[in-house]
């Protein structure tokens, strides 16, 4: 199952879009996952400061 990042929680810091193996996460507001790309490794998440993205 694909991760998903919490927009209430995410900065838009944007410090797991160049750590994302598969180029899955884009940026705006706030980040988001592109659940056919993501393969669930969760970099973004060992790496977020604020835990926004999660196991959908």
């Amino acid at each position: 199952m694909a991760y998903v990042i919490d927009k209430d929680t995410c900065i838009a810091c944007g410090a797991c879009v160049g750590d994302c193996p598969v180029e899955a996460i884009t940026e705006g507001d706030f980040m988001v996952i592109d659940p056919d790309k993501c393969i669930d490794c969760g970099t973004c998440a060992s790496v977020c400061p604020v835990g926004a993205p999660a196991e959908g």
